[in-house]
């Protein structure tokens, strides 16, 4: 990598000389634009508008709209004009916690290589700010133009990633910020136990630009005088519309289920709940009730009926009565006997 820029990273009465490389690189494929019929390059020239008469770079300025409309015309001695700090140094203003800036403020990457002899001054910046769990507010002149940038470690090596101005972000105006959009609460529950099936470590040398890939089957493909892909594969996928949401929760279910995981449990039915649900009345489930309660009764009676048949089977005509009274009688007579 080549260094694009040199100076000191400074914070309190501390320096530490850098150099900053760009950190992220385009993979795109090389193209130019060619004219289809016969592929003849297309190049563009700088000509004034309603001519043919082309305009040095060295004479083209810059044309700046006013606050009230007008135009001001601004050449390149002007912009240098500007009363922009061109200290080479990255002030460091503050130490914030890493979590209080938002992802949407990252713009360009750049890392920070240790230019001294000694890396120490270095190291111990980036283990500092790894203990602290902060990022380094700073601001630099680069291209003469003042940036705002936070200062991160990655892999052991200080990264200053520029941020957007706040007046740079847009605000979101839709008009479903404003609706009050009803969420049942299996929904929720469902979508949450979705989102943990999926859960997992980012890697990102898991994924891969497919357009490029396909790209450059396309571009090999037709370099050997050959079609890389059918007009099946290229036909566009039917829009299901809101046809996708008609049951959100069966969805949700469906996708856990599909990933193997375990469904939230659903609260247990009410009465009334399951009368509605098999869509039976109120009359008809105690009729049912009273119904079955009889049946209990009678099943009652019938099973006592059967035990005292049963009974007179074994013993039957009271023989084991007739039994008890004899030997009563007999027992009192010898009772007389021995009296007298």
């Amino acid at each position: 990598m080549r260094s694009i820029w040199k100076g000191d990273l400074s914070f309190g009465l501390v320096n530490v000389p850098v150099k900053v490389y760009s950190a992220t690189q385009s993979h795109d494929r090389a193209s130019h634009q060619v004219d289809a019929s016969d592929g003849t390059r297309i190049r563009y020239r700088r000509v004034r508008e309603g001519t043919d008469q082309e305009v040095d770079y060295s004479a083209i300025a810059n044309a700046y709209e006013t606050d009230e409309g007008g135009v001001v015309i601004l050449s390149k001695d002007d912009l240098a004009s500007l009363p922009v700090t061109r200290s080479p140094e990255i002030a460091i203003t503050e130490f914030v916690p890493a979590d209080q800036v938002d992802p949407i403020y990252f713009d360009k990457a750049y890392y920070l290589e240790p230019s001294s002899k000694s890396p120490k001054a270095y190291v111990l910046l980036a283990q500092a700010l790894e203990r602290t769990e902060r990022l380094a507010i700073a601001t630099f002149t680069l291209r003469n133009r003042t940036r705002l940038a936070a200062l991160r470690v990655i892999d052991g090596v200080m990264t200053l990633q520029t941020l957007l101005w706040p007046d740079e972000i847009r605000t979101p105006e839709f008009g479903f910020l404003d609706a009050e959009v009803p969420i049942r609460p299996q929904e929720l529950d469902m979508a949450a136990s979705l989102i943990e099936t999926m859960a997992a470590d980012f890697d990102p040398a898991q994924y891969e630009d497919t357009y490029e890939v396909e790209l450059s089957k396309l571009i090999e493909s037709r370099a050997e005088g050959g079609q890389a892909f059918s007009s099946d594969q290229n036909a566009p996928e039917a829009d299901a519309g809101d046809d996708e949401v008609a049951d959100l929760l069966a969805a949700l279910r469906a996708s856990v289920r599909d990933r193997g995981g375990d469904e939230p449990a659903e609260p247990a039915p009410t009465t009334k709940t399951a009368v509605k649900k098999t869509g039976v009345k109120k009359s008809e489930v105690k009729k049912s009730a009273v119904k079955k309660t009889a049946a209990k009764k009678t099943a009652a009676k019938k099973t006592t009926a059967a035990k005292k048949t049963t009974a007179a089977k074994k013993d039957p005509a009271g023989k084991t009565a007739a039994k008890k009274t004899a030997a009563k009688k007999t027992t009192a007579a010898t009772r007389k006997r021995t009296a007298s």
